[in-house]
């Protein structure tokens, strides 16, 4: 019988989904993995959930290789911040980044991938919260940032993502939600095509669902509080 998280998860990205007049089957719930052994994260597996998003490369490793192992084949995410020197082992292990806001982060990755023959799949993520201890992009910055990534060959940019301030009212995080949209929306449909905005976490995942994301990154909700 699947976890009853994972069952609470689905039916409120199905009934936020519902409000807005989105299809469900357009959001991917990303199970946010860290310090999760990866014998619970088999038990979610079998119940359905295929993707898990890790915020640290060598832990992350670890678990890929534990479902390979396997033969379970999950998506993993890279949905933490990246140093430059891990991007030979995130190329390596991860399907998607998430965090990736600067060109020298972006010249690692598409020089690394280039040496396996592997197209990297991307997001960029977005300082929504203007935020001096978060990554990301400025917003002002991001057109000029994708233009440079776009020329990468090795590099698929296939959306954005954005890890907002936290808000203790779910409602008051939709501003920035929203403002990641707009960003989308703004860039030149004939040069970017990005389907994916990655946003949303435990607390607040419903209003981004309402908002747009198509990737919602819960982890507390789904796994349990974290020691």
């Amino acid at each position: 019988m699947p976890p009853a998280s994972l069952l609470d998860i689905q039916n409120r990205i199905q009934a936020a989904c519902d409000r807005v007049g989105r299809d469900a089957a357009g959001v991917t719930l990303i199970g946010a993995s860290k310090t999760v052994p990866a014998a619970q994260l088999e038990e979610f597996f079998a119940a359905g959930l295929r993707d898990f998003g890790e915020n640290y490369v060598a832990e992350g490793i670890e678990k890929v290789r534990h479902f390979r192992e396997r033969d379970l084949n999950a998506t993993w995410h890279l949905i933490g911040a990246l140093q430059s020197n891990k991007a030979r082992q995130a190329v390596a292990h991860f399907g998607l980044i998430h965090s990736l806001d600067r060109l020298s982060l972006a010249r690692e990755l598409d020089k690394e991938a280039r040496k396996i023959g592997k197209t990297q799949r991307v997001l960029v993520q977005v300082n929504v919260g203007n935020e001096a201890t978060k990554a990301g992009v400025a917003p002002d910055e991001l057109p000029a940032l994708l233009n440079d990534i776009s020329a990468l060959e090795n590099l698929q940019i296939e959306g954005l993502m954005s890890l907002p301030p936290y808000r203790e009212n779910p409602e008051n995080s939709r501003p920035f939600h929203r403002l990641l949209r707009e960003l989308r929306a703004a860039l030149p449909s004939s040069v970017f095509r990005l389907p994916h905005l990655s946003m949303g976490m435990s607390n607040d995942f419903e209003i981004a669902v309402e908002e747009g994301a198509t990737m919602v990154r819960v982890g507390t909700a789904l796994f349990g509080a974290r020691g």
